[in-house]
């Protein structure tokens, strides 16, 4: 991790003894963003956005108004708590959600730690806003499930647009599902969203059938894993790395959906950069695509017909 204070000490106290208002501290926030170099897309994509929310939260403001309060003056205690906020983002390349705890997808709020990767999966947006496309009666839906569930921000998301649907969802690690569990009482899901532990679908009853699986694997290749920037080595490799060609956890994961959707169930799959490889690895398969507003060929389909042949 990056050990250069480019906000230091000294400079804490001179931007605290010249800064007054919140338009300051963004601006500059977004200086020192840029001139470390920082990376984002764990939540935010750009400098700005990334310092207004850091310093609407540590505030306690609200995170979708900033025009109101762009010129208030802050207190010194106000000036300070803002700065190590920003410090701890800069210097560590600490991702702005885990600082604050939370990370938002499609407007919804997740709590999260360094044991879940922060939500930013594109099968989010097709859950919230494109599944009447793929699904021909998405409220007949009664069986769903979420495979490498994390935070449980796609299974919650899964109970909230289909109503009607239980929402089984794995994860192999304990430390996620502890967050997983937390989110899915937040949103008073508990009778309808159940969390279990284990590799992939291991953990479910045996007869038990899926209308709908959803699953963002680990998936990033040995060589990407290596170029990641730092903010990314922040958050489980267990949830990033997918082996050599990032397919290491996929074929179990097609054989075994093969056995747990129902006839005309449907395998909603992200492998993120990684078409290359898995057209490579599954040259019998042939899924269909799905584009989002950020993405494209990072998500599929793939039919109960399909794996099951």
């Amino acid at each position: 991790m990056p050990n250069q204070l480019f906000i230091d000490t000294p400079l804490i106290n001179e931007a605290a003894s010249h800064f007054r208002t919140l338009r300051d501290f963004i601006r500059f926030a977004v200086t020192q963003m840029t001139q470390a170099k920082v990376s984002f897309g764990q939540g935010t994509d750009n400098a700005f956005d990334e310092a207004a929310y850091l310093t609407l939260h540590t505030l306690n403001l609200p995170i979708d108004q900033l025009d109101p309060f762009l010129d208030a003056v802050l207190l010194p205690a106000e000036r300070l708590m803002v700065l190590n906020v920003l410090a701890k983002r800069v210097n560590e390349r600490l991702p702005a959600a885990y600082i604050t705890g939370e990370a938002w997808l499609q407007g919804y709020r997740f709590t999260v730690d360094k044991n879940v990767i922060i939500p930013r999966s594109p099968i989010a947006e097709l859950l919230v806003s494109q599944l009447d496309t793929w699904v021909d009666e998405p409220h007949d839906i009664k069986h769903v499930l979420d495979v490498c569930t994390g935070s449980g921000c796609l299974a919650i998301l899964a109970a909230l647009v289909l109503p009607n649907a239980q929402v089984d969802a794995t994860d192999i690690s304990e430390e996620a599902l502890s967050i997983a569990k937390a989110n899915v009482n937040d949103y008073n899901l508990s009778a309808r969203v159940h969390l279990h532990q284990g590799s992939l679908l291991e953990p479910l009853p045996a007869k038990h059938l899926y209308n709908m699986i959803i699953c963002n694997p680990p998936y990033v290749n040995d060589a990407s894993m290596q170029a990641l920037p730092p903010e990314f080595m922040h958050e489980p490799s267990l949830a990033l790395a997918g082996g050599v060609d990032g397919m290491r956890l996929v074929s179990d994961l097609l054989n075994q959906c093969a056995k747990k959707l129902t006839s005309d169930g449907i395998l909603f799959l992200e492998i993120g950069h990684e078409r290359a490889h898995f057209d490579a690895a599954f040259k019998h398969l042939s899924p269909t695509w799905i584009d989002t507003l950020g993405t494209q060929d990072q998500i599929m389909m793939l039919t109960a017909a399909q794996l099951q042949s």
